[in-house]
């Protein structure tokens, strides 16, 4: 945008891609040393070279730009118009081609988005939110929902990283994730339960009632499949679309609830509940970390893709 109102300047007679834009760099030494041979050490460039560039501006500009007296060049009326644009452009071509931004934890001002569901909310969370706490006191955290097509959110810019169970192979070319962890299912059942004893078997799992966490509101996990390749089947008596409810349910009722062990160890020390083995073997699950491509060489983002990588316990 600055070059074109260089160029309008000049009344719109070159097409700007026919111009070197090097010839800027001359044009803004010439204004600030006045001299064309200090000008040219400035640049790096013999006097005869800054000379050709003088000569190749005065073609561009159809002006002299600058005329020479004792003491050097004084410029004319079209070459002091030109200075302020001439400099702005360099400042913004300083920022294109420059360092890139440094990110300085302990002084930047800046907020994030994860999408997550509450289950890794409740496991991350509070352990990023201290080291945030302690090396970016200035940084702020926001918690979105997870999409069921996250990837959108991730492309859009919604969301800064998606903490979710899944695999990289599923994900589009663009979308870039790291395993955090793998986690394993245990069932969770109230302090004193009259079915389950020190250990939890087949038919008694089956025939007690089942709290079933569904995010999205259907039936049918992991333990139904599992029970199916058995020949059995369980009864769901309460069904939640969060994770954090169920415990609760767990600690107040004779209703079991199978989940991640994360959560069921965090539980356990808050609630009158105990943890025991399922009778059937459970594949478990990894919860992986996703970002966007555009987003893989942000300085912030990878500092918070550290962070998050570095409280997984």
């Amino acid at each position: 945008m600055i070059v074109i109102i260089i160029m309008h300047e000049a009344h719109d007679v070159h097409d700007l891609a026919s111009i070197d834009l090097n010839l800027l760099r001359v044009l803004d030494a010439l204004l600030a040393e006045r001299h064309l041979t200090r000008a040219g050490k400035r640049l790096g460039l013999s006097q005869s070279a800054t000379s050709h560039a003088l000569a190749r501006l005065r073609q561009v500009f159809g002006d002299r730009l600058f005329v020479r007296t004792s003491r050097g060049l004084t410029a004319t009326a079209r070459a002091e118009r030109l200075g302020e644009p001439v400099r702005e452009a360099m400042r913004a071509m300083s920022r294109c081609f420059g360092e890139p931004d440094v990110f300085v934890p302990s002084t930047a001002e800046r907020t994030f988005n994860i999408a997550t569901a509450d289950y890794a909310s409740f496991v991350l969370v509070p352990k990023i939110l201290d080291r945030l706490t302690a090396e970016a006191p200035l940084v702020d955290l926001w918690i979105r929902n997870v999409a069921t097509d996250f990837h959108d959110q991730l492309a859009l810019g919604e969301a800064d990283l998606v903490i979710s169970p899944g695999r990289n192979a599923d994900a589009p070319v663009a979308i870039r994730s790291r395993a955090l962890y793998r986690e394993r299912f245990v069932c969770l059942v109230r302090k004193g339960h009259p079915l389950v004893k020190k250990t939890l078997d087949l038919a008694t799992w089956t025939t007690m009632r089942h709290v079933f966490i569904a995010p999205r509101g259907t039936p049918g996990g992991v333990v139904d499949e599992t029970l199916a390749q058995l020949g059995r089947k369980r009864r769901v008596a309460l069904g939640v679309p969060h994770f954090l409810v169920a415990p609760h349910v767990v600690a107040s009722s004779d209703l079991v609830l199978t989940v991640g062990a994360r959560v069921a160890e965090a539980f356990e020390k808050l609630l009158p509940v105990r943890i025991v083995e399922p009778p059937v073997k459970l594949p478990g699950f990894e919860v992986r970390m996703f970002w966007h491509e555009r987003q893989h060489h942000d300085e912030g983002q990878r500092w918070l893709r550290e962070v998050v990588s570095s409280v997984v316990g």
